[in-house]
């Protein structure tokens, strides 16, 4: 059975958490992270030698990075509505999965180990104020991208990148930060807000 491992305030593995609930996925959870599981372990390390989650342990077959397990699961169960076959389609998916885990994370990561995590490592304010900036400048970018198709970030319909930014949308939302008004987002938070394994591992799962 697939076993995924990782501790389930991490949005990484609630990304593919949430990926197993579109796909209705049957899989084993196993914790790791924090004191109970480290991933410090030689065993742990022997799975992801940079000691983050999530991994996956599919029978023989190990994978790690969250945005890449995704896309593996997709393709390993052919939904080719949450990752196309046709390249063009499948390239603006995987365009988007990219941006969030470059400039979107990159932008939030400061600000929200501040103001979330109360991390002593990131108190400086004025670096606060540029990850906020750097942030809704970002969720901007994304404000335009829904405007222009109506509905999820790379089309009509929803797919993986729907996964990774939806995630990622909720915790712009809950974490305490002047925000810009932007329409297009709030509507899309509105629309995964009617999905079962959003509500679950995204909304109610923590910022």
């Amino acid at each position: 059975m697939l076993k995924i491992l990782g501790r389930p305030d991490s949005i990484n593995v609630r990304k593919v958490l949430w990926a197993c609930a579109e796909m209705d996925l049957r899989y084993e959870h196993e914790a790791y992270g924090g004191t109970t599981r480290p991933t410090n372990t030689p065993e742990f390390l022997a799975l992801n030698p940079n000691a983050l989650v999530p991994v996956i342990v599919d029978d023989s077959y190990v994978l790690w990075e969250s945005n890449a397990i995704c896309r593996y699961l997709a393709t390993r169960e052919a939904r080719h509505d949450l990752l196309p076959q046709d390249a063009a389609a499948r390239g603006r998916v995987e365009q988007w999965m990219d941006w969030q885990a470059t400039e979107l994370n990159t932008a939030w990561r400061y600000a929200f180990m501040a103001l979330v995590r109360k991390s002593p490592a990131h108190a400086d304010p004025a670096m606060i104020a540029a990850s906020v900036d750097s942030w809704n400048r970002a969720m901007r970018i994304l404000d335009n991208q829904l405007a222009r198709t109506g509905a999820f970030v790379a089309g009509a319909t929803f797919t993986l990148a729907d996964v990774v930014i939806g995630l990622a949308t909720h915790r712009w939302f809950a974490t305490p930060i002047a925000r810009p008004e932007l329409p297009a987002v709030a509507a899309y938070y509105a629309r995964l807000c009617e999905r079962p394994g959003f509500v679950r591992f995204g909304r109610d799962g923590g910022p």
